[in-house]
């Protein structure tokens, strides 16, 4: 992390009006705060940000569900009038993650310490956890490819789907609005997206976690990325302070678990709850966004939801843009409300499972059609 000169000019472009000392709170997602986020990445953002010390912010970790659960959170706050502006969002640097080590027992012990990885899944697992609950992520998608019967070539297919759709629109212009350059980088889109994929250069590699009759590859899970994404949520006085009309209106949230093994499986329950509280059906729905952790895995939550496979991803997913963890929430919602608004469905679903059995879901309303 890095201070920014005058860093509000960077974070709020869009709204110039603002005084940054109406913004009631700020709450980001971050799954591993070992490192430069300094355990709690809201405030040390806000505060490197320039925006004034006032301004107060809290980090949550539901892992890759994070800043879904950090818009969730402050929708909440809205509701019940505790906040009419919250800066929402979250962030991940998969690349700069620490290793850590335990403390240990006794003074000058005897022996080697061991150094663990804060990227991604389980480190420094407690001794009572059920080894089935510990396996790796790509070990749990065999099992959910297995339960649900998915192949090898349907995962790359998808794969090759998420990639081909990424390329198309970035094309077609549709990220420019909404991305933002690396500073000092010369970077003008996602660098994961591989425009020359094909289902004959997936098929030849080797599967990374089971080595035998294993089918979860490189190719066809999710790349560790970086990433950041932020957001204004707030009441009906946002619209003033912002100098802005909202893309759309959070109107059902669900939270769902399952077995930690089949956390793949957990978005499924997560979004039937988002639209019961939205009082809707799914043939309402006209957009889904679901991240991409695996295809496997995403192929499994498709093949229980009652929606034409189309609508899912239609501007790529996480397979071809990445999975920075605390910040792919953020991004979900985004690229669900604007992709909303340019093929004018009036709902979309936003969903993410979770390592350890969990899965969030967001129903969201496109204003321009709920409004008319």
């Amino acid at each position: 992390m890095r201070r920014c000169q005058d860093g509000r000019h960077l974070l709020f472009p869009r709204a110039p009006q603002l005084d940054p000392a109406r913004i009631d709170g700020v709450v980001f997602g971050n799954a591993n705060g070992a490192g430069e986020e300094n355990r709690n990445v809201a405030r040390m953002a806000t505060l490197l940000a320039g925006l004034p010390v006032t301004v107060p912010g809290t980090t949550m970790n539901r892992l890759c569900g994070s800043s879904l659960d950090a818009a969730m959170a402050a929708s909440r706050e809205v509701l019940v009038g505790d906040a009419d502006l919250v800066l929402v969002g979250g962030v991940e640097s998969m690349t700069r993650a620490p290793w850590v080590m335990l403390k240990p027992s006794k003074s000058y012990p005897p022996g080697d310490g061991q150094l663990a990885s804060t990227t991604l899944g389980w480190r420094l697992v407690n001794k009572q956890m059920p080894p089935l609950w510990a396996s790796s992520l790509g070990e749990c998608t065999e099992f959910l490819r297995e339960k649900y019967g998915i192949d090898r070539e349907q995962q790359d297919a998808f794969a090759l789907r998420s990639h081909q759709f990424a390329g198309q629109a970035w094309e077609a212009g549709f990220y420019d609005d909404h991305v933002i350059a690396v500073p000092d980088t010369d970077l003008t889109r996602d660098e994961s997206v591989r425009l020359d994929a094909s289902l004959e250069s997936l098929a030849k590699l080797k599967p990374s976690f089971r080595k035998v009759n294993g089918t979860v590859t490189a190719g066809n899970a999710s790349p560790l990325t970086d990433g950041a994404a932020a957001m204004f949520i707030g009441s009906a006085k946002a619209s003033e302070l912002l100098g802005q009309q909202p893309l759309a209106r959070i109107c059902g949230r669900g939270v769902a678990a399952a077995e930690p093994q089949l956390f793949g499986i957990a978005p499924v329950e997560a979004a039937n709850r988002a639209l019961a509280q939205a009082g809707i059906c799914w043939d309402e729905i006209g957009v889904v966004e679901l991240n991409e952790a695996f295809a496997a895995q995403s192929l499994a939550c498709l093949s229980q939801w009652p929606i034409d496979p189309k609508i899912v991803n239609p501007y790529g997913g996480a397979l071809a843009i990445g999975h920075p963890l605390g910040a792919s929430g953020g991004r979900l919602i985004a690229t669900l409300s604007r992709g909303m608004k340019a093929q004018g469905a009036r709902y979309g679903v936003a969903a993410v499972c979770i390592g350890v059995g969990q899965g969030l879901a967001m129903v969201l309303e496109n204003t321009e059609i709920g409004n008319a």
